[in-house]
């Protein structure tokens, strides 16, 4: 039997594509009659709705205004007691409902919410909207935690001290593991503080699937009740991750109040310690990701790189685990692969491309080493396969033992440099291209333009590309491959004759007899 050769590196099943490849977008197609509806009614149902929230806006101001009068945000805080938690819990709740009634909003509880000695962290998933809001009025107005800028917002801000939240500021170096104290101090306080809300998953998606929750709820190691929110509107207008016709969020709200009315389910599941997306994951019925908020910058970076913003999305949380990259890493990636990608559309790399920017002939290696970047078999190579194969195949190529090897078979005359006329007959002789002119290659390696390549260049070229370390191998490899194959070739010939000769011999005998 034939041998055949065999990818360098088996494909590992928790590096295939995830079941949702973009869980931030969300395709909303508006009909003809959608949108002369939504015309007709907001005519009439946006003004007095308007109206109506002002109203409601302006006195729940005043009673946020007299809760908060004299009550520090910073500093020893104590929980709210008495007149001040009755003013917030039941009657600026009320507001709350009403603000929500009259912007369309239907609200159905199932389950019961847990008390806050029971559980002291409510945690809310899928988070797709700013209207998410609702179950925090709901929940009867716990805490939350907010970034410390949120509170100088005209009116809202207001409505936010009401709640008390654990506060995170950026220009506080030790912001994160204060926050976390607090959050771990609140949860274990039996219940003298408000329960806290967090959406775990850190920002909006479209609902398709769960993304990689952050660990701040679930570090106090305190039980947890997790709240399942759902729309199940036929036209879906509230989801923040909107694209498409009517996507600004001005467009978004005019929708929202031009719709007669909105139904929003908030489902309390049991109060549990530890994992809780086994819960979540049954009562959605929808997959989990490894998506997390750094794939979100990821896909506004590429989308500011004039890539497709889906070329961004790689499942930072399992990437970043099994390859060992850091966000600063994967940005790097991405600006190196929208150089070479960006003439190519719908962020997809082809063999031809992939050879154009390596100012390479497509070859025998070349093509060997595409295929290993190219893991769905599709012909292309994405921002994802670029950044695994980069990774795993090309960075542990790039060894010091690598790079002194191709360096001393590129040093023909052995006089520790290497001339233009060496560098051009060794890629001729390897690639089987007779008038190839690498001169563009040469110059970018030869950066003090000495007309001569040292050791230090050659070395500096390959960390920054380290493609040309891989291709070299895979180069060295076919060539045994290529050299196996003909020592096998000449074996099973002699074989053959030695063979023929013996049946020729044994015939000759039998003559003889």
């Amino acid at each position: 039997m034939p041998s055949q050769r065999v990818s360098a590196l088996p494909r590992q099943q928790s590096l295939f594509l995830p079941a949702v490849i973009n869980p931030f977008v969300q395709e909303v197609k508006l009909t003809k009659p959608d949108i002369i509806k939504c015309v007709l009614l907001g005519i009439f149902l946006v003004p007095i709705r308007a109206i109506f929230l002002t109203l409601v806006v302006l006195v729940t101001w005043c009673v946020a205004v007299i809760t908060t009068f004299m009550h520090p945000l910073k500093g020893a805080v104590e929980p709210m007691t008495g007149w001040r938690r009755f003013l917030c819990r039941t009657v600026m709740a009320f507001l709350g409902r009403t603000y929500y009634f009259f912007m369309g909003f239907r609200v159905v509880v199932k389950g019961q919410q847990a008390s806050s000695a029971e559980a002291p962290i409510l945690v809310v998933a899928p988070h797709s909207t700013f209207f998410d809001g609702i179950v925090c009025i709901v929940a009867g107005l716990p805490s939350t935690v907010s970034r410390t800028e949120n509170l100088d917002t005209p009116i809202f801000g207001r409505f936010l001290r009401c709640l008390q939240p654990v506060l995170v500021s950026r220009q506080d170096p030790d912001s994160r593991k204060n926050t976390i104290m607090e959050i771990e101090s609140r949860a274990k306080s039996g219940g003298r503080w408000p329960q806290l809300l967090v959406f775990p998953e850190g920002t909006c998606t479209n609902r398709s699937c769960l993304i990689t929750f952050k660990q701040g709820a679930f570090v106090p190691g305190v039980p947890v009740q997790p709240v399942v929110m759902r729309y199940p509107n036929r036209l879906d207008t509230v989801t923040w991750t909107w694209q498409g016709f009517g996507s600004a969020k001005r467009e978004r709200l005019v929708f929202v109040l031009s719709d007669v009315y909105l139904y929003d389910f908030c489902l309390y599941l049991c109060f549990v310690v530890g994992n809780i997306l086994p819960h979540l994951f049954r009562s959605l019925g929808v997959p989990v990701t490894d998506h997390t908020y750094e794939d979100c910058r990821l896909m506004i970076s590429a989308g500011e790189l004039t890539l497709p913003m889906e070329a961004g999305l790689v499942e930072f949380t399992k990437i970043s685990h099994k390859l060992n990259l850091k966000w600063d890493n994967v940005k790097k990636e991405l600006d190196g692969f929208a150089a070479m990608a960006c003439s190519c559309k719908g962020g997809h790399i082809n063999i031809q491309e992939f050879a154009s920017f390596l100012k390479l002939p497509v070859n025998p290696a070349l093509q060997e080493l595409f295929t290993l970047f190219d893991r769905n078999g599709d012909g292309t190579i994405d921002f994802r396969e670029y950044v695994i194969g980069v990774t795993i195949l090309c960075r542990p190529a790039n060894t010091e033992e690598v790079l002194r090897t191709a360096f001393q078979l590129f040093d023909i005359d052995n006089d520790q440099r290497i001339t233009l006329e060496e560098f051009s007959s060794l890629l001729r002789s390897a690639l089987g291209v007779c008038d190839l002119n690498v001169s563009k290659l040469f110059k970018e390696i030869d950066t003090d333009s000495s007309d001569y390549i040292t050791f230090l260049e050659f070395q500096a070229f390959a960390l920054n590309h380290p493609e040309y370390a891989k291709l070299f191998t895979t180069y060295l490899e076919l060539q045994r491959y290529q050299a196996f194959q003909g020592v096998e070739s000449e074996l099973s010939s002699t074989n053959h004759i030695n063979s023929k000769d013996n049946q020729e011999e044994s015939t000759s005998d039998k003559k003889d007899d």
